[in-house]
Parts: structure tokens; sequence; C-alpha cells
């Protein structure tokens, strides 16, 4: 099942082993069964210290568990961890064996510390880009803590399941049989939910630091590009963002990065992060921006957890998020049948109807990738015409079960009051209301800006944007902005991690220009 170059790798993964691992699988008769008995064979050749039992009882079929001879296995896969989730099984191969997990040290202390019976159970796409980081961290808590249990579903795979629970995005976790999250979770964010006395702890932490000469706030692109050019300078730099990585994490394909030919989103935010933790940058994720309160020559950032940072310099880099409807229903269904992410949920609507609204790029791309999927899919669009680029709406055309709707405004999400079953739209040319009977509904309409706690205290556009000049600068002296949260033209990552640069050396120069107080 493993081509020769993989296997080639694997070997050299295998070789950090410090300790047996056992896999037990779990199969029936389907082609999935033996696809996994294969595999788990082929992973046993490549190291001495690996063996496999056929012998399995799991009632979920295929599975298999990943453990330690004569010790109970915590950490499950019920499918096939290919794709995506390849990492996953790696990782969890070397965590069993004794490998060190590349997690702080403080992070580690806090899993080992976590009391009590915890059985994780994550439902997962194989095409989900967002998913491993969850299972990853699940798994990784499992290997260092007696206590939890981690097991990675295949939605694809265990439909039946998927129905029974409700379960209409990915990933989406259960924690002791009850829902506990959905969504990307880094491993903090999962520790953080269960150590509730970690944002007052938190907080009082981040409140006594000295000021920064630069604080930048958000994580993405322009935010890291920031923080970089800070730290070049010398300068005491802050860099607080409520998930590293922003909108890149939500990315899939990235082609259109100079220099990099292709990339996908997590790997990039990877990528940021490092870079940025190479230098003096005092890093603090998982921390949402609440307030800005400018100051003479010293503005504050006032933190949801109630902390307060000090700065004479401010940037700002919130980014963006998908831009919602706005309609009846919607925040009702979200998750339950109103998704974002075609990629991640698309494989959860195999042979049902879906809609996709939208006929940009990301709305008419969207509709290609779930008609290989999906019954049917229906788009969606608000003006007269598609707005994709030609290539693709030539691509749509072609295919047999997707229906265009221009002149459509979508009025209402409908659902039984537990997942979705239509919508209505208004015919904007003759004013008709019209109902799609449909299980699934993918937004593609575009993106917000994260400025609504900036309200009142720098000027933004009308659609929300701050404003800003050719130099980064906002309407408060010492505060400067870039990134998709700004007016800046095309929202693109390069033009984000330019215009954070920039900010950042305007920023510096606003330091050096300002008199230092007696």
């Amino acid at each position: 099942m493993l081509d020769a170059s993989i296997r080639t790798q694997l070997a050299a993964y295998l070789d950090r082993l410090q300790q047996p691992v056992e896999l037990v699988g779990s199969y029936d008769d389907g082609n999935k069964s033996r696809e996994l008995r294969g595999l788990l064979h082929d992973i046993a050749a490549l190291s001495a210290k690996v063996q496999v039992s056929d012998h399995g009882s799991d009632a979920r079929r295929p599975s298999f568990t990943v453990g330690r001879p004569a010790e109970a296995a915590r950490i499950r896969f019920a499918g096939i961890p290919m794709g995506h989730e390849f990492t996953s099984l790696v990782l969890a191969l070397l965590q069993t064996g004794g490998h060190p997990p590349r997690v702080d040290a403080a992070v580690i202390e806090q899993i080992k510390g976590i009391q009590g019976s915890l059985r994780f159970e994550t439902f997962i796409s194989l095409s989900c880009h967002n998913c491993p980081d969850v299972v990853q961290a699940l798994n990784l808590m499992a290997a260092l803590n007696p206590g939890v249990e981690s097991v990675m579903i295949d939605g694809a795979l265990f439909q039946d399941e998927v129905a029974a629970r409700q379960v209409m995005a990915v990933p989406t976790v259960f924690l002791n049989g009850q829902p506990f999250g959905q969504g990307r979770m880094t491993i903090e964010e999962i520790v953080a939910k269960l150590d509730t006395g970690a944002h007052a702890r938190d907080a009082g932490k981040l409140s006594a630091r000295d000021p920064f000469d630069v604080l930048v706030v958000g994580g993405g692109p322009a935010g890291s590009a920031a923080a970089i050019y800070a730290a070049r300078k010398g300068i005491r730099t802050g860099l607080a963002a409520e998930r590293f990585g922003g909108q890149v994490l939500d990315t899939l394909a990235i082609e259109n990065f100079i220099s990099v030919q292709r990339t996908e989103g997590p790997r990039l935010a990877a990528a940021l992060e490092q870079h940025v933790r190479e230098y003096e940058v005092d890093v603090m994720n998982l921390q949402r921006a609440e307030a800005l309160i400018p100051g003479e020559g010293m503005h504050q950032v006032r933190l949801a957890n109630g902390a307060t940072l000090r700065a004479k310099a401010v940037v700002l880099a919130t980014g963006a998020r998908w831009r919602e409807m706005n309609v009846p229903g919607e925040k009702e269904y979200k998750a339950r049948g109103v998704c974002f992410c075609p990629h991640c949920d698309g494989p959860l609507f195999r042979g049902r109807r879906v809609a996709v609204i939208g006929g940009g790029n990301s709305g008419v791309e969207a509709a290609i990738d779930l008609a290989g999927i999906v019954a049917h899919v229906t788009l969606l669009e608000f003006d007269g015409r598609l707005r994709a680029d030609a290539v693709l709406q030539a691509r749509l055309k072609s295919l047999p079960n997707v229906t265009v709707i221009v002149s459509a405004q979508t009025t209402e999400v409908t659902g039984d009051g537990n997942k979705v079953t239509g919508l209505v739209y208004k015919d904007r040319v003759t004013g008709e209301a019209h109902r799609v009977e449909l299980e699934g509904i993918f937004v593609q309409i575009g993106l917000l800006p994260n400025t609504d706690w900036l309200k009142g205290t720098v000027e933004l556009s009308r659609y929300g944007e701050i404003q800003v000049n050719a130099r980064g600068e906002t309407s408060v002296p010492g505060v400067f902005a870039a990134g998709d949260a700004t007016t800046v033209p095309y929202k693109q990552i390069i033009i984000a991690m330019a215009e954070g640069a920039k900010a950042s050396l305007s920023a510096f120069d606003h330091l050096i220009r300002t008199p230092v107080a007696a």
C-alpha cells in the first residue's frame, strides 16, 4: 500500500523508536479492511520494534490501535489514516514508542496533570487539512496521560454513526460521549479548555510583562512579518494572536506565493511561526484582543482574559474571517449543515444535495469540488452573472449535476431542529420566492475584517476596514495596521506580508523620532 519513497521515509522515522509498539487491527470482509491489514503489515516490516496483531475486537471495522505490548492501547484509528492523516499515524507511532514530542515543557506538565478518565472521539475527513491538528493533539495527550484515550473516526467510512450523532462538520470532537468542540483546535486550546484555571493564571502573567517597544496584534502573514521586522531592529517585540496563522490555517492550496510553486495553509502557518520564534519575539498565542486604549507615548491592549499589554507602538494585523449570509436559520444550523470549508466538510455530504452560496472564484471552485462527491450542487449567485474566472465557469458548465441560479438572494436557511433541510431564496428579477430542498449549504461570499473591537478607537471604512495611509499609519499616532483588516486592496498573502513589514518599519521610524520622556 505504501510506495517505495514513503517506505524509505517511514523506515527512517521508525529508527527513532525507543520502545516496542504494537498495532492491533479489527477487520471485516470488506476491501477497506484488506487495505488496512496491508498497511499495518507494511509498517511492521519496516522496523523490528513494530509488531502486528490481526485479532482485534473493536466494533468499528476497519480500525486499529497503537499501543505498547501488554498495555491497554489509548490511541485508536477507525478508518485508514492516509491523506492528511498519515502524519497523525506516524506521530502516534513515534510518541507511543517513546520519541519525545516537540511541545513546550509547560504544556506537557499540564497534560500529565489532567485528572479523570477522558475518552475523546474525533470525527474527520481525510481531505480535511485542519483535522490532523486536532487528532495529533489528542493522540499526544493520550500518549502522555494514562487517563486519556483518543479515537479518530473517518466519517466517510462510518456514515451511520455520523448520521446518528448528527456530525455535519469536521473535525467534531466528543468527550465521554458529549460534544466537546468543532473546528481546528491546537493542543494549547484543548488543554486550556480542560484546565479552567489556566485563563486566570495567564492573565496575571501577561499583565506583569514589561511594556513592549512594538506590540503586534495578530499572527497571520502580516503579523508575522511585522514581528520579524521589528525584532530585527533589536527592539522589545511582542506578538499577541488569537490563533497563530490566522486565516491561512483555513486555506488549502496556495499556488501564488512567489518562489514557492505550491504549498498548503497549515504548512505555511507552521513555517511562519518557526521563523518568528527564531527571533526574540514574545509570542502570546490564544489571546484575543478586546480593546485598544490609546495613550500619550504608551498604548494599552486589553485581552479577553482580562490581561492588559502595554506598548509604545502597536501594529494591528487581525486579519479577516468568513463572511456570513446573516439570514434566519444560518446561526442555528452552523456546523449542522451550514458550512464554510468544502474541502473539510464535503465528504460528509456524499450522495446528498448541497448548495454553494457565491459565484466568485471560491464559490465556483467549491461547486466543482463538491460535484465529484455529492448527488447535486445548486450554486446561487446574488449578481446577475457569475464573477469567477472564465476557465472555472467553463468547467462548472460541463458538470451534469450542477445547477446555477443567478440573481438569487438567499433569505432563509430551513431545518428540522437538528439539521438543515433546505433554503429559501428570492429571485431578484421577478421578486418570487423559491425553496430548494437540500442537506448542506456551503457559504463562499468573501471575508469580513476582524475589527469590531476597534470601533470608536481608530478610523474604519464603511466596510469595517482600518483606514491606513501609504506608511501603514492609522488615525491614532503610534498605531499602525497591515493585512486583510485594512483598506489596502487585493487581499493576498504576499501583499499582507509586505504590508506587515512596512507597518513595522514605520513603527520603528515613529519610535526613533519620538522624544524620550524625562
